[in-house]
Parts: structure tokens; sequence; C-alpha cells
């Protein structure tokens, strides 16, 4: 199991993003989490493309871009990425998902694909040879500051299992969604690898970026 960071740029400080990126470096966050919403298949609209590839520019820091839109294919090749940064998409997002997996795999980068609470995990059972990282939503995707769904722990657990069952041990859990120092240690109790960490946990009022993803860490154990 792995304790690894991804901090949640939409909840960084928009005004100076080459501050906060500064901070986050020097705090070692393992990923830089980048929402992309497309007012559609989530009713909010936020970053955008010429953001992940002016941030590639900026630092080495990997990144983990969660494309929150329909149809995520046609706007695959419009990012600058290499083989440590993660394409995540949506299964619930396209008809044909099995050819999007493998336009973001032929990238040369890692696919991630993600579901909604809703979402059954058996569902994805025969994508995931083309999957890197499962992205488990514990809140509906779209907006910051919901509280965690009631069965997230135990659909957490069942990823986990499923994946050691299905034969894809090493395929990465990601968590997104209010995961506060609380439900993160949950989260780590039911095997999640990657947290997505915003508002609840990181970029607070009353520590630095620095204080925050430590104390986060020593949560975790």
């Amino acid at each position: 199991m792995n304790n690894l960071i991804s901090a949640s740029i939409m909840c960084a400080d928009l005004l100076n993003m080459q501050g906060s990126i500064k901070e986050l470096e020097k705090a070692n966050v393992e990923y830089l989490h980048i929402d992309i919403m497309d007012g559609d298949f989530v009713p909010n609209i936020t970053l955008g493309f010429d953001l992940i590839n002016a941030v590639k520019k900026a630092t080495d820091i990997p990144l983990d871009i969660h494309m929150m839109v329909n149809e995520p294919g046609r706007f695959i090749e419009r990012m600058n990425v290499d083989k440590n940064d993660i394409i995540c998409i949506h299964y619930e997002s396209d008809i044909h998902i099995h050819r999007t997996l493998e336009l973001i795999k032929n990238k040369g980068c890692k696919a991630g694909l993600a579901i909604n609470p809703h979402t059954p995990v058996e569902s994805v059972k025969n994508l995931m040879d083309y999957v890197d990282m499962l992205l488990v939503m514990t809140v509906s995707p779209g907006f910051a500051g919901q509280k965690i769904f009631k069965g997230a722990e135990r659909k957490v657990t069942e990823a986990c299992t499923l994946l050691k069952e299905w034969g894809y041990p090493d395929t990465l859990v990601e968590v997104d969604g209010n995961i506060s120092p609380e439900n993160g240690k949950k989260m780590h109790r039911c095997g999640a690898d990657i947290f997505v960490l915003g508002t609840s946990s990181l970029f607070l009022k009353d520590k630095s970026i620095n204080e925050a993803a430590k104390d986060f860490k020593e949560i975790l154990g």
C-alpha cells in the first residue's frame, strides 16, 4: 500500500499558481491533481488544457489529470504529458471507453479510470488490462466541499479486494472527495494508495501546505 498525495490544484491559490506549486514542491507531494470539467458531464466548468501544459512546464511533479468531461477522447492529444503523468477518464463518460484508454496509453503516460459513487466496481473488470490506476470517487464529481458518501469505505475495500482477485495487485487505487485527515485514515485502512487532497486537508487557513502534508502522512502512518 502506498501513501501518495495528489494535491488538488482547483483548491490552490489560482491568482498565485506558481507560488502554490513551489510550496507543493517543498512539501514533496507526489502528484498535482488537475480537474477538467466541461459543464456537461458535471455541472461545473473548471481548469483547461492551456493550464495543464503551463503547469507541466513549471514543475517536475507528475500530473494527475482528472477528466470529468463527455467523450474525453476528443481532448487527449491537447495535453503535453510524459510517462510519469496520469490521464484519468470516467467510465461513465464514453461509450467506447477502451478506445480512449488506448489513446492515453499511446501517448506514453499512465491511464486512469474513474467510477462515480453509483457505479459498481464490477463494471470495470474487462477494462483493467488498459488501466494503471482506478479512481474511486467518494463524492459525486463536480464540486468541492461535499460530504463523503456513506458507502465509500465499503466500495474502496471492494475495489482493492477485486483488483487482487482479478490479477491486478499493482493497479493503484485513488480516492477523491472530502479526503479529510479522518476520512483519509479510513480510506487508508481500506487499502487506498493515492489521496486527492484539497480544502479539507491540504489547503488550510491555519497551516502551511508543507505542515498539512506532513501531518496527513503522519496520520496514515
